[in-house]
């Protein structure tokens, strides 16, 4: 179950403006990775939904996690239908994260008092979702919608809207600068913090750095 509450998780995710996405199949890669990442400062890491047996990987991720990086709030993704949001909240998830907007999703979420970011592409389909009680909802795939003037333009008529952005989110200061003037209230950010040459080498200290560089650029941004 939840270790952290709905308010905790997303005052976080807003603090830090940054939740990482990441899968693998290896237990042992995805350890190595959430803890470059928490030594680099992160405190809300997405684990996807991305493979066969993946809820498994994430139940014993929970349970490193929990005596390892104890202020590491984990999370999934990829996130279609409200069984598989029960089973990974049954398994720690404290929020979910998903490509498109379930309502049934949302009623789980809303039931167990956790955070349930929607993918949504329209103006629309924001507003459906924060009538279901989503407070953060993911603008996807970002960078095919309409990047950072899409959600400039989604703040002006709906400035209570609080945008997490997911695809098109580099860890450079001109990109990260770009997103977060146009409003958002965090990036999700998959291969460009977890690069497949720096994975494969076993590179942890790189993904430490990634993530203290583009947590930095975030914090002077939002100054």
């Amino acid at each position: 179950m939840a270790k952290f509450t709905k308010l905790q998780v997303l005052s976080v995710i807003a603090e830090t403006g940054m939740v990482p996405v990441f899968y693998n199949k290896d237990l042992e890669i995805a350890k190595n990775v959430v803890k470059a990442c928490y030594e680099g400062g992160v405190r809300a890491f997405e684990f996807t939904n991305r493979g066969d047996f993946a809820h498994e990987v994430f139940s014993e991720l929970v349970k490193y996690i929990n005596k390892e990086c104890p202020e590491m709030i984990m999370g999934a993704g990829s996130i279609v239908d409200a069984g598989t949001a029960s089973l990974y909240i049954q398994l720690g998830a404290n929020f979910i994260v998903g490509p498109l907007f379930n309502p049934d999703v949302a009623k789980v979420c809303n039931r167990r008092v956790i955070p349930y970011t929607p993918g949504c592409g329209s103006v629309s389909e924001i507003g459906f979702a924060q009538e279901a009680g989503c407070d953060l909802c993911k603008v996807f795939p970002a960078g095919n919608v309409g990047g950072p003037s899409f959600v400039k333009n989604i703040k002006a008529p709906m400035p209570w809207s609080q945008l997490m952005v997911t695809g098109a989110v580099e860890p450079t200061e001109e990109n990260l600068t770009a997103w977060f003037k146009a409003g958002v209230t965090c990036v999700g950010m998959g291969s460009k913090l977890f690069p497949a040459d720096v994975i494969a080498a076993k590179n942890w200290g790189e993904i430490t750095l990634m993530s203290q560089k583009a947590l930095d650029i975030i914090k002077n941004t939002k100054k």
